[in-house]
């Protein structure tokens, strides 16, 4: 009975932008607690679960989330007390039945997220293991490749920039800990040269500088620079990689970027033009998510040379990555905490199973909580995106993965084999 379920508490807390979100506290009947909190995106794709807000505008603009700690605190909490913790998946079925909806719009995604996260922690409590050991059992051993998020576009920042996020991808090296240490001397290279350059070196919400470029072709140029400048070489030590956030330049069937507009095939050129001028290795949400036709031709043109990540497209859905394997569109998948953890988990399995890799993300909006550092390991997932080298929201997530790989005696570094899949 010691594992049984005792109590569940829900609070709302404020997240890394200063808006509310929720936390909870899981209490076994031993009393070992598991607690998680839930990030929120502020780029976000419509097909993702729903992210249940207050709307009362007397209350934090309309972003409170009371509602869902009120429903986490009673309709949630009398469904999952005195069920044994360790039985995560049927605890899962338990919430998003009764939710109801595809979406989880009724009780909201994050209420259900954070209950579900939480569950798996007071496990991992219970049973004396560390999360990630927990939650991937003896075979976890990888550390993976962090994308860091060090300049700023899009909706992450107020400049001209389109694409949302250039990324330094340090791949070639032994350990995690040399890898870290790589990107920051490139993020701290990169904001000499931008004070150099007078250009503002002030971080946006990922800790990423937010610099007033006039094209992406130039931010480019400063990370080439920049990851010189560290003493590493481009394209072998380090590579690139972009959030392009297309969705959000998408309208009327074309994309607007730079006061130019692209047809589906006309982008596609575009980006083959910037992979064969610049160390790309990654593009995330490269075209809609409604744009089938274009990840079809965007897939087949360029899946073979760089990874094509969706994010957007696929919402961490088993059932929209189920279908975009069989449509051949992307040829990597993005969890980032929508759903339940099960659900995320048979995401990341499907995946590995079709030969697609998988990167453990962070949202815009987030908390100190490590969770999905333990994730990456205990799945192998080969490569995590969490932000940039500042901000104590992102570091407190590198750091939990220096612990983890100090702890575990035979951890290898992902490397360049967290891009297994473009050497097909």
């Amino acid at each position: 009975n010691f594992m049984f379920i005792k109590d569940v508490k829900a609070r709302e807390i404020l997240d890394s932008r200063g808006m509310p979100t929720i936390e909870v506290d899981v209490l076994t009947q031993d009393g070992h607690l598991g607690r998680a909190s839930v990030p929120s995106g502020a780029s976000t794709g419509i097909y993702e679960a729903y992210e249940l807000r207050d709307l009362d505008h007397q209350r934090y603009d309309g972003k409170g989330v009371s509602k869902a700690v009120h429903y986490a605190n009673n309709e949630m909490k009398d469904a999952i007390i005195g069920m044994n913790v360790t039985y995560q998946r049927h605890i899962d079925q338990v919430l998003n039945r009764l939710d109801g909806t595809l979406n989880k719009k009724r009780l909201g995604a994050n209420a259900i997220l954070a209950i579900s996260l939480a569950v798996s922690r007071a496990a991992s409590q219970a049973m004396h293991m560390p999360l990630y050991h927990y939650l991937g059992g003896h075979l976890c051993h990888q550390l993976p490749v962090p994308m860091m998020n060090v300049i700023n576009g899009g909706k992450h920042a107020d400049n001209a920039l389109d694409f949302q996020e250039f990324m330094i991808v340090p791949v070639g090296f032994d350990t995690f800990k040399e890898a870290l240490r790589a990107g920051d001397e490139t993020f701290h290279a990169l904001k000499k040269l931008l004070a150099a350059q007078h250009k503002s070196i002030n971080v946006g919400d990922e800790g990423g500088f937010a610099p007033e470029f006039s094209t992406n072709e130039e931010a480019l140029d400063t990370l080439v620079e920049a990851i010189q400048k560290a003493g590493y070489q481009p394209g072998k030590d380090i590579y690139i990689a972009m959030d392009v956030a297309s969705s959000e330049l998408y309208h009327d069937g074309v994309y607007n970027i730079a006061n130019k507009a692209y047809r589906s095939e006309e982008l596609i050129d575009y980006y083959q033009n910037l992979i064969s001028t610049y160390p790309i290795i990654s593009i995330e949400d490269g075209l809609d998510q409604d744009d089938e036709d274009g990840w079809i031709q965007l897939t087949s043109r360029l899946g073979k040379k760089v990874q094509l990540v969706g994010d957007d497209l696929f919402v961490t859905n088993v059932e929209r990555l189920k279908h975009g394997i069989q449509q051949h569109m992307g040829n990597a998948i993005k969890p980032n905490q929508i759903g339940t953890l099960s659900e995320t988990v048979d995401a990341i399995m499907w995946a590995k199973e079709h030969q697609y890799a998988t990167i453990i993300s962070h949202r815009s909006g987030e908390t100190e909580d490590t969770y999905i550092s333990d994730l990456a390991v205990a799945f192998n997932a080969k490569q995590i995106k969490t932000g940039s080298l500042s901000r104590s929201d992102r570091l407190a997530k590198y750091n939990q993965l220096l612990r983890i790989e100090e702890a575990l005696d035979e951890s290898c570094y992902a490397g360049y084999d967290a891009f297994y899949h473009l050497k097909k």
